[in-house]
């Protein structure tokens, strides 16, 4: 599933090229792809103007405006959803936006879990997600963690806690700060908290600047692969050696997700 470095690797191709464009036409060619009436929303997104584009945690927002009226379309990728621009349609193409004086935007989904909600305002429910990880100060991250009796890579997989963070940064988070994956939040120390905080916002931060990464289909809106997959730690390397203490590196599983860390470097 695409993750927050995916999602805002995509958001900032699109951004560049659709934002203050109308939206002339919508072709939804699989009808389940979206939340509601596919037909209705057909109609009443055609004559939008494309007036911003924004991440919430895992979720692409397109602000809208027709008139003196906004409105905002909520699109969540899943499994493997994508979009490209200008890109040729095909089998697991759901629906084509076309953009008046801009690129078509083409929405692919093999797996059909990706959704369209078009709405007056953002869905309630996007409310209950934690906060940004880029965002959230070290103060207000230690202050989340206290009293918490879950394993620490449960809780950052949990969106209430932070919205966004998934299987692949949540494990090369805790490897960077060096705690065990099932280690109990509430006995993690404000000093390792501190480090972990530090942790999740570097991985992120270095995952975007090397556009996401690519495990299975993701590309970004250019069709162009991600590449941090190839400079992770622990992720995927089951068996292979720690880059820190030369240990191999385990996989377990935590909260139904596999799990990779090093049992030296890490302590609980």
């Amino acid at each position: 599933m695409p993750e927050l470095p995916e999602v805002e690797t995509i958001i900032r191709g699109l951004a560049k090229r659709v934002v203050n464009h109308r939206i002339l036409d919508v072709d939804i060619r699989e009808p389940r792809t979206v939340v509601g009436d596919a037909a209705k929303t057909a109609r009443r997104l055609r004559g939008q103007m494309i007036r911003g584009i924004r991440r919430h945690g895992k979720y692409i927002v397109f602000e809208l405006e027709k008139g003196r009226k906004s409105s905002c379309l909520v699109v969540h990728l899943r499994m493997s959803g994508n979009f490209v621009l200008d890109g040729e349609p095909g089998p697991h193409t759901r629906v084509i936006v076309e953009l008046e004086g801009g690129p078509a935007m083409v929405f692919r989904d093999i797996r059909k879990f990706g959704r369209w909600e078009l709405s007056d305002e953002l869905p309630a429910r996007l409310s209950e997600l934690g906060p940004e990880p880029l965002e959230i100060s070290e103060s207000e991250f230690i202050e989340k963690l206290r009293g918490r009796r879950t394993m620490a890579k449960a809780l950052l997989l949990n969106q209430e806690f932070l919205r966004g963070l998934g299987n692949i940064y949540a494990d090369e988070s805790l490897f960077r700060a060096r705690i065990h994956p099932r280690a109990i939040v509430s006995r993690i120390s404000p000093r390792r908290a501190a480090r972990l905080h530090r942790a999740i916002q570097e991985v992120l931060t270095d995952a975007i600047a090397q556009g996401g990464s690519t495990i299975n289909n993701y590309v970004n809106s250019e069709g162009a692969q991600g590449y941090f997959q190839l400079s992770t730690a622990v992720y995927g390397k089951t068996g292979g050696e720690c880059p820190k203490c030369g240990s191999a590196i385990r996989r377990i599983i935590v909260a139904s997700r596999s799990t990779h860390y090093c049992g030296r470097c890490q302590r609980a």
